[in-house]
């Protein structure tokens, strides 16, 4: 369902205003970076179910 590179747009809003998070790494928990201030954080698949609102697939993602 999540991959690495992909886009997800949060319900809430991180404190800098922005709710576009990257996710750079998946497994056992997730790590995000915030497009508008490049914060990271980690959390878990079911916080991370919890606060996404769309997934948006990166192109770059295509294999082959």
């Amino acid at each position: 369902m999540y991959k690495s590179g992909d886009i997800v747009i949060t319900k809430k809003n991180h404190p800098c205003g922005s709710n576009r998070w990257k996710i750079l790494r998946t497994g056992i928990d997730f790590k995000l970076e915030c497009e508008g201030c490049k914060h990271i954080i980690l959390v878990s698949k079911s916080a991370l179910d919890k606060m996404v609102k769309k997934i948006i697939s990166t192109e770059n993602n295509v294999d082959g």
